[in-house]
């Protein structure tokens, strides 16, 4: 997972429990980039579009708000952080 440990307790704190529901909320618990396509995926993870590090996990605006944070599904989450040997295609298919 993450090789920080400080990055590993952020994600233990009330405050990204807090964003990470908020998160959720604000996209219906949908997959954003499933949505966009069409398609209709429960999101099931809280994706930082610009990635957290040492340096900026104490920043609020990239760390906690909601305008840096996507709702994902398993697959599109692991395209993000590309640790799957699947992707989705263009119509959310699951290929290898």
């Amino acid at each position: 997972m993450h090789h920080d440990e400080s990055i590993e307790r952020f994600y233990t704190t009330t405050a990204w429990r807090k964003a990470r529901a908020a998160a959720l909320k604000e996209h219906d618990g949908l997959c954003q980039l499933c949505l966009a396509k069409g398609l209709i995926e429960p999101a099931v993870h809280v994706h930082h579009k610009i990635h957290l590090t040492p340096d900026n996990l104490n920043d609020p605006m990239i760390a906690l708000d909601t305008s840096n944070l996507m709702a994902l599904c398993e697959a599109c989450h692991a395209e993000q952080h590309r640790t799957k040997r699947w992707r989705c295609d263009a119509l959310g298919h699951v290929t290898l």
